[in-house]
């Protein structure tokens, strides 16, 4: 199941056949968000206490039946759908209703999670509010639901202690502490019927939607209502075998109409056990996905993780600087606003600089908005080229599953600036559609435990020590790691990313599977040695000659029958050793040499000091001029095998032209010990 992005430029009234032009559309879709919002605030509002709370959280209604998993129906079970109403002469159809009741449904349900979390803070609240210690961690475990992180945890505990410092008091529950959830302007179709909405496909890229739209922001009766057919054109994700379902309307504040249309087709999923090369990454600061491929051989006591120490790098150093830029200009922004703010507070309605101060936090307001939407698109372009780069190594090296590590309780500690951009990133994000493009391409991605990736070596399970580089062993640092047991020395993400794989591999019979989301993850630890080995030697030139050698049948010894030669060729001196330069080294003349008739000789090259009758010979900072054939038309030219070989391109791929990522090659995936004392097969060439 996905979600393609399209958006609605026009449509047309059914019953009349007028053309209606975006900006008309975009108003009838506005009156029809508008109502809903309305209705769906007015649910929430009057539902927002402890005791409903209760009620929707124990999923059975008044006869002690289980509730439906359709929200506007389990609300209607619980005749709760009477508390929502419109101003008075404002008529809506009852499929309306339901699309608001459902907004509401799942805005409650959503609320239930963070209720749940608040319980078990406030039943366990710490005597140090600051700093808990180990019973006081491990009574809250015990009361949390499975997959809550510590920092969801100590995200809820910081609003806790704020209401705190603010009361007095610890709050009664999620009600008191948290005000009504704000709802946005959208319209849910998929809880609607045929009588307000039909969603149609006519092509591969083409799709026509039906829906009864508002001629006015306050209809009185059905006769303002008019259906309008929609035509939508289909991104390229959304291939011809994919089924449509019914989408939602949002109307956007630069004037577009958003349609979220949702899509799915069916796939086999992926197998949790049973893989044998995988990919493991690791996340960092800069870096921000670190991988390696490693292959399992042997089974039970004798299996072992094989690497070929090939580094996958995925370097968003630039992306995350601006970020990082973005974020605290966001908080600056937030900062003046409320400054002013409290300055207009202070000052009251009649001073003369009440409406000024107040002017200007309103466009700190706009301005702090506008920067929130650029870090909300950044992070979201961020996170799917990670994704689509590490699926793309995965199918390139033929493994089947990829490990990551989990982070779920890294959060920014003390004022370091690292540990704030390591919080910043869009992992949750990157996890998601790492999952997503994945399923897709049938390969599996499961999370193993993170701690002690970096602190014990890959090759012997020693002690790690990490430095600055591999040239300051003496000092303590971040980027390095060295193991004096058997001296391995390389990149700290690079030695964390084959502890990942390993674990993943040697521990992949241990995999959970979560019924609600799929997500699979690995909460046994079974740590082995990982061990470097080459892969097969590609076939060069120099081993073609020797081959081609052997394979050529022997000369007879004999004199040589070179047609004019009387002698043999002479032996040429013995050079100096102590004057010997390397056979590599380039024979290049830099002064001018005599001939016997005694002219100068210039060295192989352009002549600077002669004038051409034209002008200046090209050569030291003068252009050479172009004298290659003019190309024929572009329909006509025939290009070779090597031009038209496709090359990918990890900038290119990954849509940002400041990201440095390690370019997909496939490589073949046949690399392990020497079987029988020998050398690998040679790969043929291709």
């Amino acid at each position: 199941m996905a979600t393609a992005p399209c958006t609605a430029f026009g449509g047309v009234v059914e019953g009349s056949g007028e053309q209606v032009g975006q900006a008309v559309l975009y108003e009838r879709v506005g009156f029809l968000a508008e109502l809903s919002r309305e209705l769906t605030s007015a649910l929430v509002a009057s539902r927002w206490d402890e005791a409903s709370l209760d009620v929707l959280a124990a999923g059975v209604d008044g006869r002690g039946e289980a509730l439906p998993s359709k929200g506007w129906m389990a609300l209607r079970r619980l005749d709760w759908q009477h508390t929502a109403a419109l101003a008075e002469g404002v008529y809506v159809s009852d499929r309306v209703r339901r699309g608001a009741e459902e907004y509401a449904a799942r805005t409650l349900r959503l609320a239930l999670h963070r209720r749940t979390l608040l319980a078990a803070i406030l039943a366990t609240w710490p005597a140090d509010p600051f700093r808990r210690t180990g019973a006081e961690w491990a009574a809250l475990r015990a009361l949390l639901p499975t997959g809550v992180g510590g920092a969801e945890i100590r995200n809820r505990t910081r609003q806790v202690r704020a209401y705190v410092a603010e009361h007095g008091k610890l709050p009664a529950g999620l009600c008191e502490l948290e005000e009504p959830p704000e709802t946005a302007a959208q319209v849910l179709l998929a809880a609607m019927d045929r009588q307000q909405v039909t969603l149609q496909r006519v092509d591969t890229g083409l799709a026509r939607l039906r829906v009864k739209l508002p001629l006015c922001p306050a209809p009185g009766s059905g006769r303002d209502w008019a259906w309008h057919v929609l035509d939508l054109r289909l991104p390229a994700i959304v291939g011809p075998e994919s089924v449509l379902h019914t989408p939602t309307l949002r109307p956007t504040r630069g004037g577009r109409i958003a349609v979220d249309l949702p899509h799915s087709r069916p796939l086999s999923p992926a197998p949790a056990a049973g893989h044998t090369v995988a990919v493991g990454f690791d996340w960092g600061v800069n870096t921000l996905l670190t991988g390696t491929v490693g292959r399992l051989t042997g089974r039970a006591a004798t299996a072992r993780v094989l690497t070929d120490g090939r580094p996958l790098l995925f370097d968003a150093t630039a992306i995350s600087a601006k970020l990082h830029r973005l974020r605290g200009h966001r908080e600056h922004l937030a900062a003046r606003r409320d400054h002013y703010r409290a300055l207009a507070d202070g000052l009251g309605a009649p001073h003369l600089a009440w409406d000024e101060l107040l002017s200007k936090a309103a466009v700190l307001e706009r301005e702090h908005a506008r920067v929130c939407a650029r870090i909300r698109r950044l992070n979201q372009a961020l996170a799917w080229s990670a994704a689509r780069w590490a699926v793309d190594q995965t199918l390139a090296l033929g493994a089947s599953v990829i490990y990551l590590e989990d982070l779920a309780t890294l959060e920014a500690r003390g004022k370091r600036r690292g540990n704030a951009r390591l919080s910043g990133q869009v992992r949750g994000s990157v996890v998601e559609a790492m999952r997503h493009l994945a399923a897709t391409a049938g390969i599996a991605v499961v999370t193993v435990p993170a701690r002690g990736t970096s602190a014990r070596c890959p090759q012997c399970l020693g002690p790690l020590g990490h430095h600055p580089a591999p040239d300051r062993l003496t000092e303590r640092g971040w980027a390095w790691a060295h193991c004096p047991g058997c001296h391995l020395s390389l990149d700290r993400d690079q030695a964390a990313a084959r502890r990942i794989v390993s674990r993943g591999l040697l521990a992949q019979a241990h995999t959970a599977t979560e019924r609600a989301t799929g997500a699979r993850t690995l909460r046994t630890v079974v740590d082995g040695t990982v061990t470097c080995v080459r892969r097969p030697k590609k076939t060069t030139r120099r081993l073609r000659r020797v081959r081609q050698q052997g394979a050529a049948s022997p000369q007879s010894a004999g004199p040589k029958t070179t047609p004019g030669k009387s002698r043999p060729t002479p032996a040429r001196p013995s050079p100096d050793r102590r004057t010997q330069t390397s056979r590599r080294t380039p024979d290049v003349r830099t002064a001018p040499a005599t001939t016997p008739t005694g002219a100068v000789q210039r060295p192989a090259g352009h002549d600077t000091q002669t004038p051409a009758a034209l002008g200046p010979v090209p050569g030291h900072g003068v252009p050479a001029p172009d004298n290659r054939p003019e190309s024929p038309p572009a329909w006509r030219v025939r290009l070779s095998r090597g031009t038209c070989r496709r090359r990918s391109s990890a900038a290119g791929r990954t849509g940002f032209h400041h990201v440095h990522a390690t370019e997909v090659h496939p490589l073949t995936p046949r690399f392990g010990p020497h079987h029988g004392g020998t050398r690998p097969r040679r790969a043929r060439k291709a």
